[in-house]
């Protein structure tokens, strides 16, 4: 599977920003000209209409609005864990669906992203989970790092877990959810010394994705 210009991006946590990045990314690659595309293979929790806001926020960012039913194949109703929302709806999440349409949008765009549910390792059904996802795939990865108490730990685990399933950790972006933090420049400085990939960017609390995307260094 053709790998180039793709990349998968998960997150230390749920709520840590991973739809924020996937939009500030869209934006900076759409400014350099490239056709850009971003999916979201599993979503739970839908508005009155039936929509995801994640979804839709990553439509709005993207160079059009590719198909639904290929930018999302899996949404389910209730805003809770995906396998127990899907076993709620009778649905198995199967992956090779996913792959197909990922496939569909990669020959539609110079650059997808793949954005993951939840965190690193979160269950899919009995017999998946979405490191299982992120390897089928196999595309490097970009990891969110919400920057909050306890985010050391989190982050080094979740490299880890990514080292451990042989996919490549392609970058990493701090995102500052808690402003206040204390003492935010050393754990930026110590996730720096001990995660194995570079440091994408800061993203400041109370931008937006137009507004960080030009200030990320994007992935190579």
């Amino acid at each position: 599977m053709k790998t180039t210009n793709a990349w998968f991006i998960t997150g230390t946590d749920t709520e840590i920003g991973k739809t924020f990045l996937a939009c500030a990314l869209l934006h900076a690659f759409r400014s350099r000209g490239l056709r850009a595309l971003a999916m979201k293979p599993i979503a739970a929790g839908v508005d009155a209409d039936g929509l995801n806001e994640d979804v839709e926020r990553l439509l709005a960012a993207s160079s059009w609005q590719a198909p639904r039913a290929l930018v999302n194949p899996y949404c389910f109703q209730p805003a809770i864990a995906p396998h127990i929302a899907a076993a709620e709806a009778g649905v198995e999440i199967e992956l090779p669906p996913i792959v197909d349409a990922f496939r569909q949008l990669q020959a539609m765009a110079d650059v997808i992203l793949v954005e993951g549910v939840g965190g690193f390792r979160v269950p899919l059904g009995s017999r998946h989970d979405t490191v299982d996802l992120a390897s089928l795939l196999d595309l490097p990865i970009i990891l969110v790092v919400g920057m909050r108490l306890g985010c050391i730990n989190h982050a080094l685990l979740t490299a880890q877990a990514i080292a451990a399933r042989g996919l490549t950790l392609a970058g990493w972006v701090a995102n500052r959810i808690d402003p206040t933090l204390s003492r935010f420049d050393e754990n930026l400085a110590t996730l720096e010394t001990h995660l194995p990939a570079p440091l994408l960017g800061v993203i400041a609390h109370g931008t937006t994705p137009s507004q960080a995307g030009p200030l990320l260094r994007l992935p190579g």
